[in-house]
């Protein structure tokens, strides 16, 4: 039996009240009001969204709780925050964040 596929939305009946967008990495993506910036990503197939500074690795959500720090992002150009409680909003501009987000700063 092959059934269409449900998503969290379809099983609760809920509706988005809005939705825009926000470029990250110069990429357009589609977000719906009451989204973080995690959520948003996650969505659009984005897994990794900052580097470690120590090495480089590739880090996304790990808690999704904002217990941790590994979804930081740089969100309309403040480094550090954390994707996963940062909520989205029409217009931001979220940039990957590599190492501290302080690069300038040489810190």
């Amino acid at each position: 039996m092959n059934r269409p596929a449900r998503t969290p939305r379809d099983l609760v009946g809920g509706v988005a009240r809005a939705t825009f967008t926000l470029r990250f990495d110069d990429r357009a993506l589609p977000a719906e009001s009451g989204q973080t910036v995690a959520a948003v990503l996650w969505a659009a197939g984005i897994l990794a969204w900052r580097t470690t500074r120590g090495g480089g690795a590739p880090r996304g959500a790990f808690c999704g709780i904002g217990s941790c720090y590994d979804c930081l992002v740089t969100v309309n150009g403040r480094p550090n925050q954390r994707a996963c409680l940062v909520p989205a909003r029409p217009g931001d501009t979220v940039t990957t964040q590599e190492g501290t987000g302080h690069g300038e700063l040489g810190v």
